[in-house]
Order: C-alpha cells, then structure tokens, then sequence
C-alpha cells in the first residue's frame, strides 16, 4: 500500500503510528494493496480554513476526509479488492490533543491521531455516521479496528473512545 504521511502542523507526530494504523485499517477493510491514499496533519488555521471552504462550518475540526475514486470494500470474500487512489485525510493534532484530554478515558494527542486517522479511513471508504444506524455501525467498526491494531501491538490500558466532531 501506498501511503504519505506528512507534518505540517509544526508540532511532533508519531508519524509512524499514523502510517501503521491506516495500513492496519485498509488491510482489515480489504482494500487493495496498491491503493494509494495521503494523509497530513496541519495546524488549526489551516483545518479551520478547509472546514469553512468544504463544509461551510465555522471553527478548526479533528479530521476531514477527501475521497478520490471512491473505493468501498468488497461486500463478499470471493470479490476483489478495490485498487485505486483512497484520497487525502487531513489531522488537526492541535484539535485532537485537547479531545483526548477531554475524553473520558483521557489519552493522548497520538493515540487521538490514530483514532481519526482509522475514523478518516472509514470516511473514504464511504462510512458515515450522521443517521444513528450509521453512527453504530462506523463507530463499531473504528472501535474494532483500532483495538485489533492495538492488541497486535501489545499496547495496553483501553482504547481510546471516539471523541470525533466531525
């Protein structure tokens, strides 16, 4: 899989978490290999200006997803899976560090980022979570997914819970 993590956002990123949950999260969704997606983390100006611009919402978010050639997952496990370009997802480290204090089980800005970067996945992937059966769905399968990641890594304490505004 092709994935760019890159750092805009003037602040340190464990860039390589990023990059290793999102290639957990499109390996568990069967998305093909060669598949391409981008993702970067940027200031808040920055994100505030793109939520404006895309969402027409006031205020910096903790993640924004641009999808590409909309690939979704194989609904069967004979089908093939999707090869193309995922699209961008775009982190606010500065937003999801006063969301993982915030949050009732208290994490990181880190474990945050790697919590939206999983929610910003299941965005290109066409998750959404704006009916209630939706929201349980996406948010069953992020938990999944980020406890399976977290599990194979050996990381204990619990999960972070979603915190995502977006």
């Amino acid at each position: 899989m092709s994935i760019d993590v890159n750092n805009e956002s003037g602040r340190r990123v464990d860039e390589e978490a990023v990059l290793d949950i999102a290639r957990y999260a499109l390996t568990r969704m069967r998305i093909h290999p060669l598949s391409e997606l981008s993702v970067i983390a940027v200031d808040a100006g920055t994100i505030e200006q793109l939520h404006r611009q895309w969402m027409d919402l006031p205020g910096p978010t903790d993640v924004m997803s641009f999808p590409m050639d909309e690939l979704r997952p194989p609904a069967r496990d004979e089908e093939e899976p999707p090869q193309g370009l995922l699209g961008d997802i775009v982190l606010c480290p500065e937003v999801a560090e006063k969301q993982g204090a915030d949050a009732p089980t208290r994490h990181s800005m880190d474990e945050e980022l790697q919590l939206l970067t999983v929610h910003g996945v299941l965005h290109l992937l066409g998750y959404d979570h704006e009916e209630p059966g939706e929201r349980a769905e996406m948010f069953g399968l992020q938990s999944a997914i980020v406890d399976g990641w977290r599990a194979e890594r050996g990381l204990s304490g619990p999960s972070p819970a979603p915190t995502t505004t977006s």
